[in-house]
């Protein structure tokens, strides 16, 4: 079964850095694209990354290009988000996602077909 389980989530300060990791299993990771959403409190949920199984393709959405990076550690079946200068802004549940038919339209930030729970990251104003 395939699974997938956020960790690092937690509170920091604004100008502040996280990293979120995305454990997963039941699958071989490196054959699909891999994502990060975010839900702010009132908000949709927002792509905010994804990369191709190849790694080739990279998109990430205007809110967070520059600050966040997304990789993958495939011998780990892990893949992460690095975020740095932590805004208020910031402050939402992030998901992982992962895809094995690659990353979607609009702009290769659209959803994808397997998720993990979700994890709060809280930037304080």
């Amino acid at each position: 079964q395939l699974q997938l389980v956020e960790s690092g989530g937690g509170l920091v300060q604004p100008g502040g850095s996280l990293k979120l990791s995305c454990a997963t299993s039941g699958f071989t990771l490196e054959y699909y694209a891999i994502g990060w959403f975010r839900q702010a409190p009132g908000k949709e949920r927002e792509g905010i990354s994804c990369i191709t199984s190849d790694d080739e393709n990279q998109y990430y959405s205007d809110s967070v290009k520059g600050r966040f990076t997304t990789s993958r550690d495939n011998a780990k079946n892990t893949f992460y988000l690095q975020m740095n200068s932590l805004k208020s802004e910031d402050t939402a549940t992030y998901f992982c996602a992962v895809d094995g038919e690659g990353c979607h339209e609009p702009h290769g930030l659209g959803f994808l077909t397997h998720w993990g729970q979700g994890i709060q990251v809280t930037v304080p104003p």
